[in-house]
Formats: C-alpha cells, sequence, structure tokens
C-alpha cells in the first residue's frame, strides 16, 4: 500500500514509518524541513515537502496515495480554537481525495477527550466540555468521511506514548521533579493514565490502516490505567527524592502550566479490549513503569 503520513518525523511517528515500511507499505511522508525528510529518508521513506497549513501539499499528497495517516497536530496551546480549526481543515483537505474510493484513512486524537472518573471504552461517546474537548471536531471529521466510502478511524492514544527519547508528559515530570526537589502528585495520587509503548501504538496504527472497518473508534492503550502516584514514586526512588501531595491550586504553580496541572490531576482509565479483539491488536512492550525504571527517562541528561 501507498501511505501518505503526516507527522512521521515526529515522537511517535518514526516508530510508524519504520512499521509500515518494515510491513511491505511503500511510505511518503509530510515534511516541512530539511531535518525532516533526512529524518524520514533515514527510515526508508519519501519525503514530500509542505505543511499542516499547505493544504495543496496536504490535497496532493493524499491523491497519489492509498491510504492516509494523519499523526501531525500543531499550533499554539494559547489559542486552542484556532488549533482545532486548522486540524479539521487538514483532515477534510487530506480526506477530500479518498472519497468514494474505499480507502483507509486514519487520524489521530487522544483518550484524554474521553469523560473523567470511570474506565471508559471505545462505544463511549466523549466529553465535549472535558479537558481535551478541541480534539473532538477531528475525530467527527474524520469519521464523517465514512458515509462518503472512505474506511475513516480514529486512533486515540494514550495521554503517554512511551519509549527512548520520549519528549511528552512523563519528562515533563522528570524535570519539575529535578527543577523543584520533589517528585510531586495531585490529591491522594489515585487519579489514573492510560499508557502504551510507542513500538505497540506503532503496530496499532499499521494494524488501523491494514483493515480497520470504517467509522472505527480505536483505543490505543496497552495499561487502562497508571496511578499519578506510582508513577510520581518511581520517579523519586530514581532520582532519590521525596514524594510529595499537591493541592490543585498548588499544582497550578508546580507545573509547567495549569492546563497540565488540570493534566496531571485528572482520573480518565480507558479500556481497549474492543480494539484488541477488533484488530488482533495485542501489546508486548514494557509497561510504563519499566520504562521508568529500566528507559532512559532517568538516566538521560536534565535538559
Amino acid at each position: 500500500m501507498r501511505v501518505f503520513v503526516t507527522g512521521g518525523s515526529g515522537q511517535t511517528g518514526p516508530a510508524v514509518v519504520a512499521e509500515l515500511v518494515a510491513a511491505g507499505h511503500s511510505v511518503t511522508g509530510l515534511a516541512r524541513s530539511d531535518a525532516a525528510a533526512a529524518r524520514l529518508e533515514s527510515l526508508g521513506a519519501t519525503p514530500h515537502r509542505g505543511s499542516l497549513e499547505d493544504l495543496d501539499s496536504l490535497h496532493s499528497g493524499a491523491t497519489a496515495a492509498d491510504g492516509v495517516l494523519h499523526m501531525a497536530y500543531g499550533g499554539d496551546f494559547s489559542d486552542l480554537d484556532d488549533m482545532m480549526r486548522r486540524d479539521r481543515t487538514a483532515i477534510e483537505t487530506l480526506g477530500q481525495p479518498l472519497a468514494h474510493s474505499g480507502r483507509p484513512f486514519v487520524i489521530t486524537s487522544g483518550t484524554l477527550v474521553m469523560p473523567a472518573g470511570r474506565e471508559t471504552t471505545e462505544k463511549d461517546e466523549p466529553d465535549m466540555a472535558g479537558i481535551a474537548a478541541f480534539r473532538i471536531a477531528g475525530e467527527r471529521a474524520c469519521l464523517d468521511f465514512a458515509a462518503r466510502d472512505v474506511r475513516a478511524s480514529v486512533v486515540r492514544l494514550a495521554p503517554t506514548v512511551h519509549g527512548p527519547e520520549d519528549h511528552g508528559f512523563i519528562p515533563m515530570l522528570v524535570a519539575t521533579a529535578r527543577k523543584t526537589g520533589v517528585s510531586a502528585y495531585v490529591g491522594d495520587g489515585t487519579n489514573r493514565w492510560p499508557a502504551v509503548h510507542r513500538l505497540d501504538a506503532a503496530v496499532l496504527f499499521r494494524l488501523a490502516l491494514e483493515k480497520a472497518p470504517a467509522g472505527s473508534v480505536l483505543h490505543g492503550v496497552a495499561e487502562s490505567g497508571v496511578t499519578l502516584k506510582s508513577i510520581a514514586e518511581t520517579i523519586a526512588r530514581g532520582l532519590d527524592l521525596p514524594t510529595v501531595s499537591l493541592t490543585p491550586a498548588e499544582a497550578a504553580t508546580h507545573f509547567v502550566s495549569p492546563f497540565m496541572a488540570t493534566a496531571y490531576g485528572f482520573d480518565g482509565p480507558v479500556s481497549s479490549a474492543h480494539t484488541q479483539e477488533l484488530l488482533g491488536w495485542s501489546p508486548t512492550h514494557p509497561t510504563l513503569l519499566d520504562d521508568l525504571e529500566h528507559g532512559d527517562y532517568l538516566t538521560r541528561p536534565a535538559s
């Protein structure tokens, strides 16, 4: 299959591109810089110069492909409405050339769109007033193409997609612990975060492209809920620091931003049982706490 990929040179993207190439697919990746193009070429993909704002490049890339995988997401988090608009426009642009073709179209969202406080499934509706509600418009724009004979599906990734050289939520926790001298959690720390290893997520994206039915909502989750207290305690042991509990007000100034403080206090366990059964996906790589203890999170130089 000729696959057009956005976000192929980002954090999760290189693992996905490598997985697709290893499975025999021909990958063309959107590249907005020379560095991104070189990274894609090193993975065996062909660069396609452009950006999410260059709608002509998105349209031409999708037109030439047998399937499209959209992982890129950009913008300024201080303007969530603009980020939502940019993503929805990119998705609509990528999907239009696929209409009436039966070709696959897979986009990325996150499990933080789901309601808090209970384990949710792929069948539950996202929370329109939730912490990540700005991702829902993109989900709906993609799934709308299922009615236009596109094999459209959404992969909701866990908030932590862990693995070597991660630069997401968990490294932010580690950096904050190093800076402040304490490893913190919010409240009693029993709030839960789903997690998935990057290489398991890559397999899921490949399976979604190859065989997800039109209209599928998939959860990229290997562990349904890891408590933030257990994450903080693992970081504390590795850095030889104490753990502390913060009130929500204290967390708002302790962590990188008030948004991140809210995220670190979010209780969002998620099941992927339906996804695993539907696609035959079976995560096999280390757990988040194993990765924290034995990976590079606590050993790489502080930045």
